[in-house]
């Protein structure tokens, strides 16, 4: 293992790394005061030169510790951080301090791909997707439902939520939050019509305690899978190291066995050779 490779494996790289992206993160975070930021602008223009940098620095780094180099954008976290920092470099002496400012918030991202618990935890997140996409068609089609109902019945009692379908849709979003959906959007309309209450009622249990506790249930199923799955290779290498352990301590124990047969052997040979 060459002298970079160490470096990069070390514990304390991550350590410094995972340090970097936050005080860049603080120090972006500060600059969103004009008190603090306008007076100072070329110190802050210094700052993000230095973590620019230090960020290059180590992307080129683990680039070079990967043998062959090209196995460094098989990782799709490597091509992550490899496209931030690039960008960092493209935009610095620009124009576009919007798009900078953007750029440089993503780089507190790469938090996650030095973290481990972060990359299964995103991992399993990912996981979700095609499980997910089919809760959402679910969702789609009761919110379309609800609200295509929600504006035929309360349109003129409730214009300014129910008013029309894309009112409807942004109101049901609110009472699937649970945000204030009783106090503000139910009982106003309990006044003129009591018999909506059953409108409500159902949405929400079906919306949210139904709907919402899937989409938990499969993050959380996924997240267990992944972490079986992250512990298996670590415990097939347990078990690789312990083998040649056990190994040499049964092939110890068959030669003092041996030993002890042959002390036994000897022993009898003498016997009968003292017998008359």
């Amino acid at each position: 293992m060459s002298t970079i490779q160490k470096v990069v494996n070390h514990k304390y790289f991550s350590n410094i790394v995972i340090s970097l992206i936050l005080l860049n993160a603080i120090v972006i975070g500060i600059e969103t005061y004009p008190n603090i930021f306008e007076p100072n602008k070329g110190l802050f223009h210094k700052i993000e030169l230095i973590f620019l940098w230090a960020f290059t620095i180590e992307i080129a780094l683990r680039l070079i510790a990967t043998k062959p180099w090209y196995n460094f954008f098989k990782s799709g976290w490597n091509v992550f951080d490899f496209v931030i920092v690039a960008v960092g470099h493209i935009f610095i002496g620009g124009h576009l301090a919007s798009v900078l400012r953007i750029i440089r918030v993503l780089r507190v991202l790469r938090a996650i791909t030095v973290i481990p618990s972060l990359q299964k935890l995103v991992a399993a997140l990912f996981r979700t997707i095609p499980t997910i996409g089919n809760i959402m068609i679910l969702l789609s089609l009761i919110f379309y439902v609800f609200a295509v109902i929600g504006t035929t019945l309360f349109r003129d009692i409730s214009p300014e939520y129910f008013g029309s379908l894309g009112h409807t849709f942004i109101t049901l979003f609110q009472v699937v939050t649970l945000e204030s959906w009783a106090s503000a959007v139910m009982r106003p309309i309990l006044v003129d019509a009591p018999w909506a209450w059953w409108y409500f009622v159902s949405f929400v249990l079906i919306g949210t305690f139904v709907i919402v506790n899937l989409f938990v249930g499969v993050i959380v199923n996924n997240v267990q899978e992944v972490a079986v799955i992250c512990e298996k290779p670590e415990l097939e290498e347990t078990e690789e190291q312990q083998e040649p352990v056990s190994l040499e301590t049964e092939v110890s124990n068959l030669r003092k066995e041996i030993a002890e047969l042959k002390d036994i052997i000897v022993s009898l040979d003498k016997n009968k050779t003292q017998a008359p």
